[in-house]
């Protein structure tokens, strides 16, 4: 008997923000704004099935439906602190030979942190995990720029991204909550 593959053929990186008076429909909010909320979503771990082509935003909205179980890396994060700055976000490593060998996929959620930083948090945390599987020896220590240049020379690290979502809290105290997703199609 042979069992049925749930290995996606499809990621897409999406992010959104809701404030709303409940942390739950702040949530709900970021979400929608995200368009994953009509999903059943999943959280599912880092890896990046060997093979799995990264589509556009729209291209993958378009083929969730309603009510479908929705396999995701989720970040999130959430405050009812007036102005306290709130991150979410998601980091891709892919490998020089990506259709024969996965990927990385990292995620993030913080308080303070500017979106710039938390990009490249994410990428750095995909990137050294990737990295440490394909044998490229690197030290944990050097600043990320530095490592990313020891990535892009051993030439097994073709691509890194990141998909950020910051925001301050609301000054009315309404909870804010920020999301970023990397959406598995099957």
């Amino acid at each position: 008997m042979t069992r049925p593959a749930l290995v996606p053929k499809e990621v897409f990186f999406t992010k959104g923000v809701g404030r709303h008076q409940h942390r739950l429909q702040s949530f709900e909010l970021a979400l929608r704004q995200a368009g994953i909320e009509r999903g059943n979503l999943v959280r599912v771990s880092s890896i990046l099935p060997p093979g799995c082509r990264i589509v556009p935003r729209a291209e993958g909205l378009a083929k969730l439906l309603a009510g479908e179980i929705t396999f995701v890396v989720l970040a999130e994060a959430s405050t009812d602190e007036p102005l306290r700055m709130v991150s979410a976000g998601i980091g891709l490593a892919q490998p020089a030979d990506g259709k024969l060998r996965h990927g990385y996929i990292s995620e993030h959620h913080g308080y303070g942190m500017p979106q710039e930083r938390v990009a490249d948090l994410v990428e750095d945390m995909a990137a050294s995990m990737l990295a440490s599987t394909l044998g490229i020896e690197f030290n944990p220590a050097t600043d990320y720029d530095e490592r990313k240049e020891t990535f892009r020379m051993s030439g097994k690290i073709v691509r890194t991204r990141s998909c950020v979502q910051t925001a301050d809290g609301s000054k009315d105290g309404l909870w804010t909550t920020v999301v970023s997703a990397a959406v598995m199609l099957l």
